[in-house]
């Protein structure tokens, strides 16, 4: 699944683990989702879409319109 996890971080100049840790998640957690070797559960998916106040389709794309 595609995801502007990595953007949205960046332009708020986090680090993997700070958003980790806002997140209440390992830094390996946020970097295997971040680029696509995982998908977040969907508690995770909420809290990421509740941290950076936008909805959850806005972060993730799973490829269908």
């Amino acid at each position: 699944m595609d995801n502007r996890l990595k953007v949205l971080r960046a332009e708020r100049d986090w680090s993997q683990a700070e958003l980790a840790l806002r997140l209440d998640v390992s830094r390996q957690a946020v970097n295997a989702i971040e680029t696509g070797k995982h998908d977040p559960s969907l508690p995770l998916a909420f809290r990421i879409a509740r941290l950076f106040g936008m909805p959850i389709e806005e972060i993730f794309d799973d490829g269908h319109a």
